[in-house]
Order: structure tokens, then sequence, then C-alpha cells
């Protein structure tokens, strides 16, 4: 098990800048992806959505392995940091290519640009953040360190999501058209690499377990985590709040282009979203030292269905209310995403102090497996919500969408969310973990 309780603060920020990459490739696919192929490409929404879901679908399958390779790797850098660098690298350049399809004269041919980049794209960001969600299990046995570890984390990651999703559209609407996609991606790719980089330089210093990894086949392997029973709850719970997050996200250019009529709503929307993440990040951290991480999980989900239930009267209230509702989903979604990253080590690390085996990356894999499926999931049930409502997909981008359309959208941004969210509530009641428990 890892020696040092208390990491150096510049480790805690080094790990913690792995978030640029992770948050910059969660939110921009899921923001921008599908617009780009409905109203960029031309492609139908049901067939925009399942380009979009199958080469996470493939993470689902690649991410427990990834995190059994991580497991076995042996290295003088630690078994994770290697994988920081090969893959978030190839992650970088793939993620440019997404966006920059050439006119081939072919929808078919175009969309098949972008599902295999995007497959490119999604195979080594599996290899790049199975190892990085990891590695806290390892840097350090203290329940409350994990906790001021993932405030660091999702600090950064708020900040980035609001950095990327505010200004991907920017980038995209100040230069234009399909060549606007390919400048956003370029730079998207150059933050992903700064956050690469970063991660890996900042944790030079990081402790390193010295847990032997599990024993048995990859099957034997799942078999085991999937015994667990609190890492099986808190997994459902934050794979059912994953799908909610990507139906939001797939849902807020649409919102705001043909709802709020207003392109530029994009951004306010986003710097609504993160601006309180931003600030509440270390406020749902003493919450958690005072009230337990399972108690302040369950508070920040009952904010966030909150707000996104009140983003229901987009069609007929101000935007201003509109955008007061998603700053409540801000302050949720930030300790939404603090708590069960703090939980998901204690996890782990109960389970190889019980057995003297190391399944750290296994968990992961299986972690990061079910967020990629819940955030996969997202922009593919919005697309069948506007393909319930007949959206109307098109080349350019403008046009007039009829009211059941409109309705959709509202509904597939707000109350759909929202139900998810309290909907996950069942499993995360029966969740036990505690101090007392991971700190034996």
């Amino acid at each position: 098990m890892p020696a040092p309780t208390t990491l150096p603060r510049g480790v805690r920020i080094g790990y913690g800048s792995g978030s640029v990459a992770t948050g910059a490739f969660g939110t921009v696919p899921g923001l921008m992806l599908l617009p780009y192929l409905t109203d960029s490409l031309g492609i139908a929404a049901i067939v925009a959505g399942v380009i979009v879901f199958l080469p996470k679908a493939w993470d689902v399958v690649l991410n427990p392995v990834a995190g059994r390779i991580s497991d076995r790797t042996v290295d003088p850098r630690g078994p994770r940091r290697p994988w920081l660098l090969r893959a978030g690298l190839t992650l970088s350049v793939s993620f440019a290519l997404i966006f920059a399809a050439p006119e081939l004269g072919s929808r078919v041919a175009e969309a098949a640009w972008v599902l295999v980049a995007f497959l490119a794209c999604a195979t080594a960001y599996a290899f790049f953040q199975v190892p990085y969600v990891a590695m806290p299990a390892e840097m350090t046995s203290s329940y409350d360190e994990r906790t001021r570890l993932m405030t660091w984390r999702v600090a950064i990651l708020a900040f980035t999501i609001m950095l990327a999703g505010a200004t991907a559209p920017v980038i995209r609407d100040a230069v234009g058209g399909r060549a606007g996609y390919r400048v956003m991606g370029v730079v998207m790719a150059l933050i992903i690499a700064v956050g690469v980089i970063s991660a890996y330089v900042g944790t030079r210093r990081a402790p390193v377990g010295t847990v032997e990894a599990g024993p048995g086949s990859l099957r034997d392997q799942l078999r085991i985590v999937a015994t667990a029973r609190d890492f099986r709850l808190l997994l459902t719970t934050f794979v059912l709040q994953a799908l909610a997050t990507g139906c939001m996200l797939a849902g807020v250019a649409y919102l705001a282009e043909d709802v709020l009529r207003s392109t530029g709503a994009a951004t306010v929307l986003f710097v609504c979203f993160v601006g309180p993440a931003l600030l509440l990040t270390p406020v749902w951290s003493a919450v958690g030292g005072r009230v337990g991480k399972k108690t302040g999980y369950v508070w920040s989900s009952v904010i966030l269905a909150a707000g996104a239930a009140l983003s229901v009267l987009a069609q007929v209230t101000p935007a201003w209310v509109v955008f007061a509702a998603v700053a409540l989903v801000g302050v949720g979604y930030a300790g939404c995403q603090v708590f069960p990253m703090a939980m998901l080590p204690d996890a782990a690390a109960v389970d190889a102090r019980r057995t003297g085996s190391n399944r750290a990356g296994v968990y992961t894999g299986v972690w990061t497996a079910g967020e990629t499926l819940g955030l996969a999931l997202g922009p593919g049930v919005f697309a069948v919500v506007l393909a319930i409502g007949g959206y109307r997909s098109s080349t350019s981008g403008d046009a007039e969408q009829p009211d059941s359309a409109l309705t959709a959208i509202v509904l597939g941004f707000s109350l759909l969310p929202a139900a998810l969210t309290l909907l996950s509530l069942w499993w995360l009641s029966r969740y036990s973990l505690d101090a007392t428990e991971v700190d034996a």
C-alpha cells in the first residue's frame, strides 16, 4: 500500500492537470460532434447518434483491458505514468482528425471519416484515462487525502470544461463553416496535449503503491470486481448520472440555437454551468469532510436534478431563468464529480488491503467503461429524442424546426436528465463504505 498519507501540493496539482486532457475530450465531442454531423455534414439525427455512440461502446469493451495492462506494466516511472504520455499524445493527434474531414463529395464517406477518427481517439483515450484514474488508489492510503486530491482534479476539470466548452463554439463561429470546426479541433487538440504533458511531468514525484497485481485472467479479475457490492452500487449511480450529463451536453447547442435563438447562448450556458463548479468545488470538499462523502454526493445530486428540471421552462421564460437553472446544475455537478471520484479509490484500496492483490487498474477500467457508456449513450439518447420530435438536419444549420422538435430539445435537456439523476439515488442510498472502514 502507499506509504505517505499526505501528498505535496505540487503532486496534487500535477495529478489534477490531467483533467485538462480528460475535460477537453469529455466535453467537446459531447457538445460539438452531434451538431457537426447533423448541421454541417447533413447526416440524419439517428445516424449521427450511432456514429457518436459506437466508438464509446468500443471503449466500454477496451477500458477493462487497458486497466489490466496497466496493472501489469513494469517501468521505473511506475505502471501508470508511461501510458499517460504514450496514449495522451496519440489522443491529441486523433482528436484533431475528428473534425478535419475533407470535402469527399459523399455523406457516407464523410461520416466514415468521423467514425474512424473518433474510434482511434476513443482507443487512445482508454489507455490514458484508465491509468490516470487508477493512480489515486496507489498514491495515498488516506480517505481524506483522496478527497483533497479529487478537489484539485475536479477544480481543474471544471476550469477546462468552461475553457473548452465556452471557446469551442466561439472558434467555430469566428472562422465559420466546416473550416471553423477544423480550426476548433486543432486548438482543442493542443489543449489536450498541454494536459497530458503536465500530468506526466507533475506526477514524477508521486508515490507508487507496492501491492502486487492480482492473479488470474481478466475474466477472473472482472468477476471478483463484480462481487464488490459498494463498488457496483457506486458505479451504477455514476453511470446514470453520466448519461444525464451526456444528454445535457448534447443538448446545449440545440437549446441555444433553436430554442433560445442565439448561437452565443451556448457559451453563456457553459459559463453558467461551470462557473459555480469552479467556485464551489472546495466547498463540496469541506462539506464531505463534515458530513461524509455519501451524504455530500446525495445533496449535490438533488441540486443537479433540481436545476435540470427547472430548465424545462426554456420555451416560456426569459433566457436568464434558463441560465440561472443551468448555474444550479453547475453547483450540483461540482459535488457529483468530487465525491464519486474520491469514493472510487476507496473501494479499490479496500479490496487491495483485504486481498493483497492490486486490482486498481481493473477497477478503474470498469469504472471508466461505465462512465464512457453513460456519456456515449447521452448524445445517442438525445439524438433519439430529436428524431422522435421530427428534428430536421441540414448542411447549412439553418433549417426551421417544427414545434415538436423544439419540445423534444427542451425535454431532452431538462426533465430526462433530472429523472435519471434522481433515479440514480436509489443505488447510492445502499452504498456503505465510510472513513472507519477505509482507514482501518
